[in-house]
């Protein structure tokens, strides 16, 4: 058999073209669809739902509200929950002022370089200590000054063993001759030194003070002053 298409090869190009835009405007309605579908959806959830959650939370807060106005002290318990909350911060800055007594006896040096202290301030900002005391003479004041400058203060931090040294920058002033309430000869002074961040801190548990006093610890060396010793002038050949 033998068929001929009578259909001209325009014709055909038209039909496909047809079938072609009713498959694009097919998958577009059902593009709309799908979108107007997931625009209904978001309008609900923010319409609806969010605000079902907006009215659950702000019911939650007036209830709370209702239940702190229903105290009759509320003043005196939120200055106590606020006082309790700092407990830790102030126990972890506090001083442990009380350490001082430790670092006197030891590093006042014994008889017959007896120190006594008459007054003693405390600069925490600036980490200064500053002793106003008196000594039988100024030997015993040297021996003392020396026992300071060679103590160290050592303590456990993180678990391992820190030492610093206990005075740094110390200074000697108002050195006077006297005689105290019984007419004995005295030497009155005032001494401040600079003293580790750590030594009175309540982060550590505990101080020991340890003299080295550089491996020398005779009287000669504790109460003859650094200063009477010079370095001997290098001699220069000449040509």
């Amino acid at each position: 058999m033998i068929e001929i298409n009578l259909v001209p090869d325009v014709k055909q190009e038209l039909l496909q073209a047809q079938r072609m835009r009713t498959v694009v405007v097919t998958f577009s309605i059902f593009a709309a669809i799908i979108a107007a579908g997931l625009v209904v959806l978001l309008a609900l959830y923010i319409y609806g739902v969010q605000t079902v959650r907006h009215v659950v939370a702000d019911n939650q807060i007036n209830e709370g509200i209702t239940e702190l106005q229903s105290h009759e002290d509320l003043p005196g318990v939120l200055t106590i929950q606020n006082q309790l909350d700092q407990i830790d911060i102030l126990s972890q800055s506090r001083q442990v002022n009380s350490r001082i007594f430790n670092v006197l006896s030891a590093v006042i040096p014994p008889a017959p370089n007896n120190v006594q202290v008459l007054n003693m301030t405390n600069d925490v900002d600036l980490k200064v200590l500053t002793i106003e005391g008196q000594t039988p003479t100024y030997d015993s004041l040297e021996t003392f000054k020396k026992t300071l400058d060679g103590a160290v203060a050592t303590y456990t931090v993180n678990g391992e063993e820190v030492q610093d040294p206990l005075a740094t920058d110390i200074s000697l002033s108002d050195i006077a001759y006297g005689e105290d309430a019984d007419g004995d000869s005295i030497v009155r002074f005032t001494i401040s030194f600079i003293y580790p961040e750590l030594l009175f801190s309540a982060q550590v548990p505990s101080v020991v003070i340890k003299l080295t006093n550089a491996g020398n610890v005779t009287d000669s060396y504790l109460g003859i002053p650094k200063t009477i010793f010079v370095e001997q002038p290098t001699q220069q050949e000449e040509n």
